[in-house]
């Protein structure tokens, strides 16, 4: 695998930026060099050379999704960009890296697995499950499920710390349970499956460590940034969201089961290490 055979398409989120540090001499694209909700210009893109496509653009604005003009770029973005992308990587037997979503599923039945049948609740979710079906129609496909992510740049913990160097001790829910990925950790096994010639398919990619609330995550934000003079305030997602609209409905569990993945020999880094780690470099 050649670095400037990879195309890495969304080269300004925090996916993007930790893929721009593993693959320097990858070629990159944001919206304003390649417009994915476009078939026209990905149809006439010249994608001659490319062996990889890791395609880290989406519509990520889970609410936003919910109403007109968010719904119409979710589904442009998440789901039918996906399919353009997948008829390219048949069309010049490229592989194509996809990364997907804990919201392809409702939290129901945990831990999920890799052949769990698709139950998005929300409008991003249904984008994505629409996309995961999309990528799979390319023989060659890694599908990348992931959730809470954590990169440099906007994101969970950096507004938790934000609040807490600004002395407020926040509510935050209690009743979602999940664990931190952090992009780092999302490309070491995008880099592993690459390079050990893993079979195609979907896989699990999370950290690893025990389950944990926003809530219980932000106490350990505090706890590692000496705020110890601050409390968090438990609260469900129903109270947190209570009288506001346009709220999509968000799975409660999103326990991803990681054995797929660690049987291709991948070691998982706990999130808890991975926070410790991410806090001190103060992005």
């Amino acid at each position: 695998m050649q670095e400037n055979e990879i195309f890495i398409i969304g080269a300004n989120g925090q996916l993007a930026r930790a893929l721009r540090q593993q693959y320097p001499q990858a070629r990159f694209a944001g919206h304003d060099t390649l417009d994915v909700s476009d078939p026209a210009v990905i149809s006439s893109f010249d994608w001659s050379g490319i062996k990889i496509i890791i395609n880290a653009a989406a519509y990520t604005n889970v609410d936003g999704a919910e109403i007109n003009d968010g719904r119409i770029a979710a589904w442009r973005i998440n789901a039918s960009a996906v399919g353009q992308l997948s008829s390219i990587c048949t069309k010049h037997q490229i592989t194509l890296v996809h990364i997907s979503s804990d919201y392809v599923f409702d939290g129901e039945v945990t831990p999920h697995t890799e052949n769990e049948p698709l139950s998005p609740l929300s409008v991003y979710g249904a984008s994505k499950a629409a996309g995961d079906i999309a990528a799979q129609t390319t023989p060659q496909h890694y599908i990348i499920r992931t959730s809470w992510v954590i990169g440099q740049g906007k994101n969970f913990v950096n507004t938790m710390r934000n609040l807490a160097e600004r002395g407020v001790s926040p509510m935050v829910v209690a009743d979602q349970v999940g664990r931190l990925t952090f992009t780092d950790e999302i490309v070491r096994a995008i880099d592993h499956l690459l390079g050990q010639s893993a079979p195609y398919g979907i896989y699990n990619v999370t950290n690893s460590g025990p389950l944990a609330s926003w809530a219980d995550i932000t106490r350990q934000i505090f706890k590692l940034c000496d705020y110890t003079d601050l409390t968090v305030t438990d609260t469900t997602t129903a109270d947190y969201f209570a009288g506001k609209d346009g709220i999509a409905p968000r799975p409660l569990n999103s326990d991803m089961d990681l054995d797929k993945l660690h049987n291709t020999g991948f070691i998982s880094r706990d999130w808890q290490d991975e926070l410790r780690e991410y806090l001190e470099k103060n992005y």
